[in-house]
C-alpha cells in the first residue's frame, strides 16, 4: 500500500461524505451533465449490473430502467441515503463498502462506473482493472463514463505528479483534496489494451465513454 495514496483516499472519502447535500449541483448547473446520463440508454447494459461509486443515484436510476438487477455500491453513507430515496426500486440493492477492498460474492454481466475511474490513483489502476475483470461474468463488460482532459479547466488547485489531485470546496468553506486523473480516450484505450482488455473509448461533450471486455483469463 502507498501511504500517500491512503492519506489522499481518506481525504477524498471525507469530501464525498461532507458534500452529499451539494453533490447533485453540477447536474443542475451544467447543461452537458444534465444530458449525459441519457447515454446509458444507448449502452449495452447487461441483465445484472454492479455499479461502483454510485453516489446519489443519478446513474443508478437509468441503470435500473435497463437491468434486471442493480447492486449499487459506495463508500459514503451520506450519498447512499440520497440514492436510496431517489431510486426506491425493487430491483436495486444499495451497499456501503470501500471499493478498494470490497469484493462481491458473485459476478455480473456489467460493471458500471461513472466519474469514478478518475478518482483511482495511478498506482492502483492496474489492480483496479484486474478487480473489475474478476467481477465480470463470462461475456461481461465494463462500461464507464468520466471527465475528459478538457474538464481540467473547471477545476481548482490542480496538482500533477504521481497522484494528481484537485481541490474541492464546500459552501461552508471547507476544502479537500481529491484524486483526479484526466484520462483521454486514446491513451486510456492503449493502456487497457496493454492490460489485455478489448476497449472502445470515445469522447462525448468533454467526457469519455468506454466499453471494455476483459482478458480471456483475468488475473
Amino acid at each position: 500500500m502507498n501511504s500517500d495514496d491512503d492519506v489522499l483516499l481518506t481525504e477524498q472519502l471525507a469530501y464525498y461524505r461532507a458534500a452529499a447535500a451539494e453533490y447533485d449541483r453540477p447536474y443542475t448547473e451544467r447543461e452537458e451533465l444534465r444530458r449525459l446520463p441519457a447515454v446509458v440508454d444507448d449502452l449495452p447494459i447487461g441483465e445484472d449490473v454492479l455499479e461502483l461509486a454510485c453516489g446519489t443515484g443519478q446513474w443508478t436510476v437509468r441503470l435500473a430502467a435497463r437491468a434486471r438487477s442493480v447492486t449499487a455500491v459506495d463508500a459514503a453513507a451520506e450519498v447512499l441515503a440520497v440514492a436510496r430515496a431517489r431510486v426506491p426500486f425493487p430491483n436495486v440493492r444499495f451497499l456501503q463498502a470501500d471499493l478498494f477492498t470490497w469484493r462481491p460474492s458473485r459476478r455480473y454481466d456489467t460493471v458500471f462506473f461513472a466519474f469514478w475511474l478518475s478518482h483511482v490513483p495511478p498506482t492502483r489502476l492496474s489492480e483496479f482493472w484486474s478487480t473489475v475483470a474478476a467481477m465480470l461474468a463470462p461475456g461481461g463488460r465494463a462500461i464507464f463514463v468520466d471527465d475528459g482532459p478538457a474538464a481540467v479547466a473547471d477545476e481548482d488547485g490542480v496538482t500533477d505528479g504521481p497522484v494528481p489531485t484537485v481541490l474541492r470546496r464546500l459552501d461552508d468553506g471547507r476544502q479537500y483534496r481529491v484524486v483526479k486523473v484526466f484520462h483521454d480516450a486514446r491513451t486510456l484505450t492503449e493502456n487497457l489494451t496493454a492490460l489485455g482488455w478489448t476497449a472502445r473509448v470515445r469522447s462525448l461533450e468533454g467526457s469519455i465513454v468506454g466499453i471494455a471486455e476483459p482478458p480471456a483469463d483475468p488475473v
